[in-house]
């Protein structure tokens, strides 16, 4: 029965890649990620929604001037902005406070309190700073550009210990530093930082202080507390991604993690590295917070633009990660 069920979940994905390839897209990320066995627990966007036929809130926006709250909802697929225009007038006049989950576990994001490393509570970013156009429509980006950042300490259905998980995000390949730490992912829930293995979050970035890659970077890696890794190594021979919006990947399994990477406006999806955990990360003792633009005790000194990214339970399969590139391909990020 059991392989019945996997056998039924890859044809699906078949017809999921066929379709996305075409550029005819009746699936979202999270759709994929479901119909390959890995369901979404968290779902978090500013700019689409992540299951097709989702009609709620994206993310809420704050005006400045007299704390006025208006929640952001989908109008065919993508962001509704228009209803943003009214309350919003021009950049600075409102801040995102908040970043729905799309997933049933409610997983959603508010801004993040004060933590070990910066021990002030972190402001939203500016709702209109970074204009984009996704699939023909003018959007915006979520700009963080130090002392911003979200968090959820307190989830459900994320992973803890050294349980599976696999999670991507979309971002501004052009728009990083090296401070610490451009993450989103799983975190510790207290915003201290608890050692090694207690993270374990995608990185984007050129940090070279704990891991690197090659060159100068930037690179995609996993933060998995105390170090930010590009393989199993400190050094770590993985090429640079020089695109205007990149897509990246972590997954995480007992004994084991991966990273992946690509141009989210076309190519291919690129494996940088699959293989044994760093010393000193096996077990992982992962929390099961979650965080956006930050590190897991609060170190908010990177900059860097965030668009979408997901949390799944399990590891995904090679071909559902190919099908989530695909869509992403699909949504036309920067046309």
């Amino acid at each position: 029965r059991a392989s019945g069920a996997i056998t039924v979940r890859m044809k699906i994905l078949h017809t999921l890649v066929a379709t996305v390839g075409a550029v005819a897209v009746t699936a979202a990320p999270c759709d994929i990620y479901g119909a390959g066995g890995t369901p979404c627990v968290a779902a978090h966007s500013v700019v689409r929604a992540l299951y097709d036929g989702y009609n709620g809130a994206l993310y809420q926006v704050t005006r400045t001037t007299d704390n006025a709250l208006l929640d952001v909802g989908v109008l065919d697929g993508y962001a509704d902005i228009g209803v943003q225009s009214d309350l919003c007038e021009g950049e600075g006049s409102c801040v995102v406070t908040k970043i729905y989950d799309q997933s049933p576990m409610g997983n959603h994001l508010d801004t993040a309190p004060a933590g070990g490393a910066a021990p002030q509570p972190d402001d939203g970013v500016d709702a209109t700073r970074r204009p984009t156009m996704v699939g023909g429509r003018s959007l915006y980006g979520a700009y963080f550009d130090g002392g911003k950042g979200y968090r959820n300490d307190e989830t459900s259905g994320i992973a803890v210990g050294d349980e599976e998980e696999s999670m991507y995000m979309v971002v501004d390949g052009r728009h990083y530093n090296e401070g610490c730490c451009f993450d989103y992912g799983n975190a510790e829930i207290d915003a201290i930082d608890h050692g090694p293995g207690t993270m374990e979050a995608i990185y984007w970035g050129n940090s070279s202080g704990w891991g690197h890659g090659s060159e100068s970077g930037p690179w995609v890696m996993a933060d998995l507390e105390d170090g930010l890794w590009a393989g199993s190594e400190q050094a770590w021979d993985q090429t640079p991604i020089h695109a205007d919006y990149v897509t990246a990947m972590v997954k995480g399994a007992a004994g084991k993690f991966a990273l992946k990477g690509g141009d989210a406006q076309s190519g291919d999806l690129q494996t940088l590295y699959e293989g044994a955990r760093p010393n000193g990360y096996n077990p992982m003792q992962k929390q099961g917070a979650i965080i956006l633009g930050i590190g897991g005790d609060n170190s908010d000194w990177a900059i860097g633009t965030w668009f979408e990214g997901a949390m799944t339970s399990g590891y995904a399969s090679d071909e559902t990660d190919a099908a989530v590139h695909a869509d992403i391909l699909a949504a036309r990020y920067g046309v």
